[in-house]
């Protein structure tokens, strides 16, 4: 039988590299074949057939359990990690449900050694919780061995408050009676006001239900114990906790909070959740209270709209943290459309606003930067940072959670107090490989959507990817092998003239189609002079505010302006759902994470419903050169996630492109002199003052600043007038007429408006 031949794919001690393993000797299952999932027993990683009729139940049943590891269309693939097993011991799973699960599903018997790494993993977490309730902090379990374990340490029992002998008892929290705004139960309120509410566990996690619910009907109405320790003790006991091995869960009764004042937002009425934005809130608040955790969904999914969801739901005072001052305004106006909150009661702290709400509770957007700011701070913004510091926040929502470095995080949390933390990102990906810390400082993963069902439902656009193949020009590529520095090199793959023409032929085929377009470059000077050639406006970290919302604007709303030019800035909180058409000339080296966040600036689109509608994404690559390393590199998350990427090695057409850039060797060699002109930091990738991703992106490599002029090599030589007629192959550069200028012109002006300006200019010229 072919079954009995199998193997599973297993990660050996080199990254990247995986070996095929055969595993015939496991004695296969009763009814095998109707079986969803294989499990190897060494490397704890199963695979999950999406063509069983069972595929649907199992993959819900591994994203409460495992890590996703890739989701392709036949196979997906998942991690039993310790960190997987603690998120499923929060949302209420025991060992027991677990192993019984992956039995039921597995094609072969459950290996003793799996058993024990889940008996193992799930033992301790999960038991004892760290509630503030009343501003108090309790160290709560269903458990009362394991708090007497806990007062049997000298360390944490000297930390209990003093007077107190016997443990607290009280009924465990349920989640009857909470409805979390936007999901169907919450309209169905709002229509049925005396209707009983129904348990929003049994329509969000059915299979938790039928795995627990022996358990339940064995129990009678479950009881917590708990015992109080004092509040500046609390990160003693939290490190002790780890130390011998029952760490702590942090949990928010946020309904029995009588101290924090009540903040007045809701979602508007007519806002409905999606599914999978009900089933990641679901998680977070399965038994009552907020849990502290991760929730993953892609670019254009909305994130946002969750965290303003779990905001509407706690109803206490939020802190919401972005990486970029662009990301804080971006967040200002998703509240503002997403829910009924009073203006007056959103501030925004960052370098250019220091505003506070004017009622005793509200909504602050900062960004990580402004808050574990060392050094000394204006009179206003030390003022706003001290009130913020001094009062307990029912939420702190954290964007991006997974760029943030892990000593800025633990500054952050013990900066700021609050008693829910939740933790967004699109791309649970570092390339340092310290996600992991995320975990503890945090909490676990909560929930992680399927980019690719997303996609086939319809909330997400449908995209071809594709990696175009421009062949180097003679010149340039003789100068890439004679280049003495990694970024003169980069400048000059970037800057081949066959990439630039097929960038023009890209731009030229889908603004003709109707589409948007945006072209993305890290690197500032390609950008500019990409933009400047093919007269198009263009955005980097030196561009105003003001002129940046003009030409975003101007993309979005004129018929006439159908492709912008953006640098990493773009990377994360733009919000352009126009977008149909990507276009990537230069990037971060090899980071999946900005493949992913790039991407999922036209996973919004509009379009994204007409039928056979595709969204298109496009990453120029010259052959030959580093930059093919770096790009299949930067690949293997969306790979990992069901993307193909197709290979276009020839633009059909393109040589007969009216206005094609470039066609002469005088051109190129004049182009290759300005680039060859260019200072060393010409090549460096954008760094953004103000945006973290670009504080943690600099490396050996360096950066430029954003704003700084790469000042060119400056060399003198003698000649004649004839060179500067285009003799010896001098370059000339207009830096001064750019398509930005023409979209920041003033429009006619009115008549009356004219009449009003003479008269005063009469006035005046009377006066002298």
């Amino acid at each position: 039988m072919a079954l009995k031949r199998k193997g599973i794919l297993d990660e050996d001690r080199q990254p990247g590299t995986r070996v095929l393993r055969d595993l015939s000797s496991l004695p296969l299952a009763e009814q095998h074949r109707s079986r969803p999932i294989y499990i190897d027993p060494e490397s704890r990683r199963v695979l999950l057939e999406t063509f069983s009729p069972d595929a649907s139940r199992a993959e819900q049943f591994l994203v409460m359990i495992a890590e996703p590891q890739s989701r392709v269309m036949h196979i997906h693939e998942y991690l039993l990690t310790v960190h997987s097993l603690f998120a499923a011991v929060s949302m209420g799973l025991k060992a027991h449900d677990i192993c019984s699960g992956l039995a039921s599903m597995s094609k072969t018997a459950l290996p003793k050694s799996l058993v024990d790494f889940v008996e193992d993993s799930t033992r301790s977490f999960g038991k004892v919780r760290l509630v503030l309730k009343h501003t108090r902090y309790f160290i709560e379990s269903s458990d009362p061995d394991a708090l007497h374990q806990l007062l049997s340490d000298g360390e944490i029992s000297e930390c209990r408050v003093a007077g107190a002998t016997d443990l607290e008892k009280e009924a465990a929290p349920s989640m009857s009676g909470l409805v979390i705004p936007g999901t169907k139960l919450a309209a169905g309120a709002r229509e049925n006001p005396d209707q009983p509410q129904r348990d929003n566990q049994l329509q969000t996690n059915e299979i938790l239900n039928k795995l627990t619910e022996d358990d339940e009907e064995e129990e009678e109405v479950d009881q917590v114990h708990s015992f109080e320790i004092r509040q500046e003790t609390v990160q003693i006991v939290q490190r002790r906790c780890r130390e011998i091995n029952l760490p702590l869960t942090e949990e928010y009764d946020f309904r029995n909070d009588d101290q924090n004042a009540t903040l007045d937002i809701d979602i508007k009425p007519m806002i409905d959740l999606r599914p999978y934005q009900e089933t990641a809130l679901n998680k977070m608040f399965a038994n009552g209270r907020g849990k502290s955790g991760i929730i993953v969904l892609p670019c254009g999914a909305g994130k946002t709209l969750v965290g303003v969801a779990a905001s509407c739901t706690i109803k206490k005072g939020v802190i919401v943290l972005c990486t970029s001052t662009m990301s804080a305004s971006q967040w200002r106006m998703e509240y503002l459309k997403w829910s009924n909150i009073n203006p007056s009661d959103l501030a925004v702290f960052t370098s250019d606003n220091k505003t506070m709400f004017s009622g005793n509770t509200g909504v602050v957007i900062s960004t990580y930067s402004m808050v574990t700011q060392s050094g000394a701070r204006s009179y206003d913004a030390q003022k706003l940072m001290d009130f913020i510091t001094s009062r307990e926040w029912g939420l702190m929502v954290l964007d991006e959670v997974h760029v943030v470095p892990a000593d800025m995080f633990k500054k952050v949390t013990y900066t700021v107090k609050a008693h829910c933390k939740l933790g967004l990102t699109a791309t649970l990906l570092r390339e340092d490989d310290k996600i992991s810390h995320l975990n503890f400082i945090i909490g676990p993963k909560l929930y992680e959507a399927n980019w690719q069902q997303l996609s086939q439902d319809g909330w997400i656009a449908r995209v071809q990817c594709a990696e175009v193949w421009c062949q180097m020009t003679t010149e340039f590529y003789s100068e890439y092998l004679r280049a003495k520095w990694p970024n003169q090199q980069s400048l000059l793959f970037t800057m081949n003239p066959k990439k630039f023409q097929a960038c023009q032929f890209l731009i030229d085929y889908h603004e003709k189609r109707g589409d948007k377009i945006i072209v993305f470059s890290d690197n500032v000077y390609a950008l500019q002079r990409y933009a400047r050639k093919l007269g198009k406006a263009y955005i980097y970290g030196g561009t105003g505010n003001q002129e940046r919302l003009q030409i975003l604007d101007n993309f979005q709303h004129n018929p006439d302006v159908n492709t912008i030019f953006l640098s990493k800035i773009g990377d994360t909180s733009l919000d352009l759902p126009e977008a149909t058409c990507l276009i990537q000339i230069s990037s971060h080296y090899g980071s999946r994470r900005q493949e992913a966040q790039r991407l999922g600036r036209i996973l919004r689109a509009k379009r994204r419903n007409d039928e056979g509608f595709n969204a298109f994404f496009y990453s120029l690559v010259s052959k030959d050169t580093a930059e093919m390393y770096f790009s299949s590199k930067r690949q293997a998350f969306l790979v990992d996630q069901g993307y193909a990427f197709k290979v276009i090695t020839h633009l059909h057409g393109m040589d007969q492109l009216p206005g094609l850039a470039f066609t002469s060797p005088q051109e190129r060699r004049e182009l290759l002199t300005d680039v060859m002109l260019q200072s060393e930091t010409a090549g460096d990738v954008e760094k953004i003052d103000d945006d973290l991703f670009s504080a943690r992106s600099g490396g050996s490599l360096g950066g430029r600043r954003a704003g700084a002029r790469g000042g060119a090599g400056v060399r003198r030589t003698a000649g004649t007038l004839a060179d500067l007629s285009g003799g010896q192959d001098m370059a000339y550069v207009e830096f001064n007429r750019t398509r930005n200028k023409d979209l920041k012109q003033k429009g006619p002006a009115n008549s009356f408006i004219k009449k009003l300006k003479r008269d005063a200019a009469k006035r005046k010229q009377a006066n002298k």
